[in-house]
């Protein structure tokens, strides 16, 4: 608990209700960006004195969590306790891994509450008659029936990581464009406020929302970094490469341009270091996964997945340079990793990095691939660099969460 007591503030605040739809299909997944922020609000929300819930959507209807729950899903996403077997409800569902089916049934025998789906309304006037507030801070669940609910007993608070899919539909999946346009609508209809993780992202998303026809209240809090603690003892053999190395991190797909690092190491030719591509394949990408394909034996350029963490880190912490030369951000968290091992980073010109991640790194259009060439270069020439110029204030959870949660 924070502080000696409950203070008369945290006496008088509305219950918090949590959605952890995310969280709960993505059990047992490598947890990406947007999964780690809702994991943030999990715990920070537990360690607050303030009551709190969690809520799921699963295929058979929604499920109610108390405090006690959610402390038992958090250790479970945390790895530090494991999860129980499935049950027959969720066998029977189909498409799903069995590690997000044990994290459903585990959910079903923890909650406090479940509600097919036209008894959503109840289930929440019944337990929160007094009022809520809900947040949703994963992108999921964003639906008329869960918005429209929750409306009726609380406030919506709704984080929006990017409008990316809108402003960029040819970098997404199949069949994904339409389904994140609605939800983004949604918010912005039932919202109370949206909290944003950037200036930039408030301004792109606030410009669609205007020609919908209604704003919500906004605020902008950068989301909280955790430093990266690098382990090298977990590297597979081989890694990390003799000599000055670039690595660039992120899932390969179109929005994050690898083409573009592939054209540059093909002009380089023979002069051209170790290039590690560090990321799962993603979709919508197959000229650059063909590239990859025939890449010869002794090529500098190295497809790396499945590292943790700590692993990554120490790839990352060793590199004369993370190169980012993605088309489109909403934040960008591998730059900001970079900066705080102290690796320097030249990456694309975009506002949103500018904005928090100031003038340490080195920004490069990606329209001038003579910089990125020259620049690349000149790192291999100059691997050893002063590491104070790189000293990096990365934004904390504690700040993000003095924005979110201040009296309103």
């Amino acid at each position: 608990m924070r502080g000696a007591g409950i203070s008369p503030a945290t006496m008088m605040a509305k219950p918090r209700l949590l959605d952890l739809t995310r969280s709960l299909r993505r059990a047992g997944r490598v947890a990406t960006g947007v999964d780690r922020v809702e994991h943030a609000y999990l715990t920070r929300f537990l360690v607050d004195d303030v009551p709190v819930y969690g809520i799921a959507r699963t295929p058979l209807g929604y499920l109610l969590l108390d405090r006690a729950g959610l402390a038992q899903f958090a250790k479970q996403l945390d790895g530090a306790a494991p999860w129980g077997k499935p049950a027959l409800l969720s066998r029977l569902v189909r498409g799903r891994s069995d590690t997000a089916k044990r994290a459903e049934s585990d959910l079903r025998r923890s909650a406090i509450a479940r509600a097919r789906r036209g008894r959503l309304p109840q289930m929440l006037a019944d337990h929160f008659a007094a009022g809520v507030d809900y947040y949703n801070v994963g992108h999921s669940n964003l639906t008329d029936r869960m918005l429209r609910g929750v409306k009726k007993v609380g406030k919506l608070h709704v984080m929006i990581h990017d409008v990316i899919p809108l402003e960029y539909p040819q970098y997404q999946r199949p069949g994904t464009v339409e389904p994140f346009r609605k939800k983004v609508k949604l918010a912005g209809q039932y919202a109370d406020r949206m909290i944003y993780n950037s200036a930039d992202t408030k301004t792109r998303t606030e410009a669609i929302l205007q020609g919908w026809g209604h704003v919500p209240e906004a605020i902008v809090a950068h989301l909280g970094t955790m430093p990266p603690v690098p382990d090298a003892s977990q590297l597979p053999e081989g890694l990390p490469p003799k000599g000055p190395y670039f690595v660039t991190v992120s899932t390969i797909e179109p929005r994050k341009n690898h083409a573009f690092l592939l054209d540059i190491w093909d002009a380089l030719g023979a002069d051209a270091p170790p290039l590690l591509i560090c990321g799962n394949r993603g979709w919508n990408n197959d000229a650059v996964f063909a590239r990859l394909d025939k890449l010869p034996a002794n090529s500098p350029i190295q497809e790396v997945s499945g590292l943790n963490d700590a692993a990554l880190a120490a790839l990352v912490q060793g590199a004369t340079g993370s190169l980012f030369p993605s088309f489109a951000e909403g934040f960008g968290l591998p730059p900001a990793e970079a900066l705080m091992l102290e690796t320097r980073v030249l990456c694309n010109d975009l506002r949103v990095l500018h904005e928090f991640l100031g003038e340490k790194p080195v920004y490069a259009d990606v329209n001038d691939r003579y910089q990125w060439i020259t620049t690349i270069m000149s790192w291999v020439q100059n691997p050893q660099i002063a590491q104070a110029s790189l000293k990096f204030s990365a934004p904390t959870w504690d700040d993000h969460f003095k924005t979110v949660l201040r009296l309103r």
